[in-house]
């Protein structure tokens, strides 16, 4: 019998395995992540426009603290999964590589797992990723891509089921990198323009919960392209203000939801308070009805780089999609 925590989906249905060793974390029969621990994390260029609201001394980040919360999120992801460690070249200036998901995409519709889009910046502070990650996956044996056209990474594109994906454009990630995807990958990706700049990444207005249901901030969207994602998905609509304070920058690792929130940090009564609650509760209301348990990690160092939970985190493989809620 094969060690069912080495087999790995050939499929996008849960239930079907290789029975060979994997060849990569892709092709593991458990979750798996990139993460970078923040050697060279910095916030020296505002390149969103969360950054610039802080003065130059607001936005230093603690490195002590940066750390220590890192490694919470770490110690708790790797209990119940395969964290793999980017690692941090001597290269200068590469202040956001802890945001590994705006990497690249790991395309999860194609059996293998073992294709890669590395991400082609549009934010001058973030250009130079692009060769340590294409260097990274093809020393782990991964086939790259490197479009010709503006992405970032899978903060951009959320993978819905089967070949179907939902693309962000318009102000990191170009409209024509999905065609492009779509001819060369044998993929559909229902695409949303972006154009509120605090909702700078996909990620940020759109969270798939399960194979069947997405949560999405219509409001900040076409309704046409809206009607296009609801023959794909079952939309669960979020609130502006619960957008804003991070309701779909989560991450699924299995049955628990992992979420950012610094309300320990806040003042009871502050208007940043009360919305941290309601975006807590929020979540916590979506998570009961659909069987998912929520666990909050303070990130605040990273709230001065313009960053939640989910841009801290790439998916090796989206196992935990398959995970039965019970």
């Amino acid at each position: 019998m094969p060690d069912p925590v080495l087999a790995a989906e050939t499929s996008d249905e849960p239930g079907e395995h290789l029975t060979a060793r994997p060849a990569n974390p892709g092709q593991l029969g458990r979750p798996a992540f990139l993460m970078n621990a923040p050697f060279s994390y910095s916030c020296d260029v505002a390149n969103n426009v969360w950054m610039e609201d802080l003065t130059d001394e607001e936005r230093v980040p603690d490195p002590s603290r940066a750390f220590a919360q890192f490694l919470d999120l770490y110690n708790y992801v790797a209990a119940e999964a395969l964290v793999a460690l980017l690692p941090t070249p001597r290269t200068t200036g590469l202040q956001d590589l802890v945001f590994t998901a705006n990497l690249g995409i790991v395309l999860e519709h194609l059996p293998d797992r073992n294709t890669v889009v590395i991400s082609r910046y549009t934010s001058p502070p973030r250009q130079a990723e692009t060769p340590v990650g294409k260097r990274f996956f093809e020393a782990m044996g991964y086939e790259t891509h490197v479009p010709e056209t503006h992405f970032e990474g899978e903060a951009e594109l959320k993978h819905l089921h089967g070949n179907v994906y939902a693309g962000g454009y318009g102000q990191r990630s170009d409209r024509e990198t999905y065609d492009w995807m779509e001819r060369a990958f044998g993929m559909e990706v229902v695409k949303l323009r972006m154009t509120d700049p605090r909702m700078y990444h996909l990620d940020c207005t759109v969270f798939p919960l399960t194979p069947q249901q997405t949560l999405v901030c219509t409001s900040l969207y076409d309704r046409a392209e809206i009607r296009e994602l609801e023959k794909h998905t079952e939309i669960i609509d979020v609130g502006e203000d619960e957008t804003y304070t991070g309701i779909c920058n989560s991450v699924r690792l299995n049955n628990v939801l992992l979420n950012s929130s610094h309300i320990h940090d806040l003042k009871s009564g502050t208007e940043e308070y009360d919305s941290e609650v309601r975006k807590n509760r929020a979540l916590e209301d979506i998570a009961s009805r659909a069987a998912f348990e929520v666990t909050y990690f303070n990130l605040s160092e990273y709230h001065k780089g313009g960053a939640l939970l989910s841009c801290m985190m790439m998916h090796l493989n989206r196992f935990s999609y398959a995970f039965p809620l019970l």
